[in-house]
């Protein structure tokens, strides 16, 4: 078994040093790239993140080896697996990320990520804090039936590395067969932007090509610049709030209604999903959306001085 390091662990001075830089070469360029009250919740919440992942560590590490006695095969660690082990742990986000913005339960830790209405280095480290009440790790559990928990876990770092530094806008756009196949920061811009076209779009963590493939791409477009936060945004800086405020929503609004099913629906329906419709999910943000543009397209067409119907 090789003695393997933490790649999150190992990255984070460079992270650090990252951050500074972009900081200073967006005050040449652009200032409101940064918010200093914005960064210092965001490194805030990282690191509690980091503590609270100290916390339960060790319970998830657990399970990934009760799991292991149970492996379909005896693979180890060949040089073959870690490439194959990378590639499917990347799937594997892929579905959890998808299931953190499509499910409120999962979304609950996962919104955090999101609350910045800034897009620099510094919201790569917004991270959850409630990963483990919201039982995330679900997602990779079946790779330990295939892979040592130790390649998983490693691999897992990697892609976490990965995703740092794509979160920035001091970078535009590749060379297409880097975009084709890569996720970069045009792509993860997308997928931070609120704007109803970007909306659940660009779920990748290192590879795009699974959103090619599942039908969730999306590509950036100069004419519909990235608007980032979320639909509502916090308006405040309050790093508890910032942690826990979609937990808070959960609980009133199982608490407040009637039925099991409408309290499941407030718990395990998308974002935004409301016993009586009164509230917005990105499905109907997108719908509504496409009608309005429908209707500027019809309306462009008329001839002049022709009435719309």
């Amino acid at each position: 078994m090789p003695d393997l390091p933490s790649p999150t662990q190992v990255a984070v001075p460079a992270f650090v040093i990252l951050v500074l830089v972009e900081m200073l070469i967006s005050w040449r360029v652009d200032p409101s790239r940064y918010e200093p009250k914005d960064t210092l919740t965001s490194m805030m919440l990282g690191t509690g993140s980091t503590v609270a992942g100290a916390l339960t560590g060790a319970s998830v590490f657990a399970l990934s080896l009760w799991i292991a006695q149970y492996q379909l095969f005896d693979i180890g660690f060949v040089w073959w697996a870690w490439p194959l082990c990378f590639l499917l742990d990347d799937l594997a986000y892929y579905v959890f990320h998808r299931s953190a913005h499509r499910v409120r339960w999962f979304w609950a830790s996962h919104v955090i990520h999101h609350s910045s209405q800034h897009y620099n280095l510094s919201t790569a480290l917004r991270q959850t804090w409630t990963g483990f009440i919201s039982v995330s790790f679900i997602f990779r559990l079946p790779l330990f039936f295939i892979f040592p928990p130790e390649m998983v876990f490693f691999c897992a770092g990697l892609n976490l590395v990965y995703q740092f530094w794509i979160h920035t806008e001091a970078i535009g756009r590749f060379p297409r067969w880097i975009e084709a196949v890569m996720n970069t920061p045009s792509h993860h811009r997308v997928h931070h932007a609120t704007n109803p076209r970007y909306l659940d779009k660009n779920y990748a963590g290192t590879f795009i090509i699974w959103d090619r493939m599942f039908g969730t791409f999306e590509a950036e477009r100069d004419e519909d610049r990235p608007r980032y936060g979320i639909i509502k945004n916090l308006g405040s800086f309050n790093l508890i709030w910032a942690a826990i405020h979609e937990w808070v929503g959960i609980a009133k609004d199982v608490f407040t209604v009637r039925g099991l099913r409408n309290k499941l629906g407030y718990m395990f329906g998308p974002p935004g999903w409301s016993h009586d419709g009164s509230r917005d999910t990105s499905d109907t943000i997108k719908a509504r959306w496409r009608e309005d543009s429908q209707g500027e397209k019809e309306e462009s067409r008329q001839p002049d001085g022709a009435a719309t119907p």
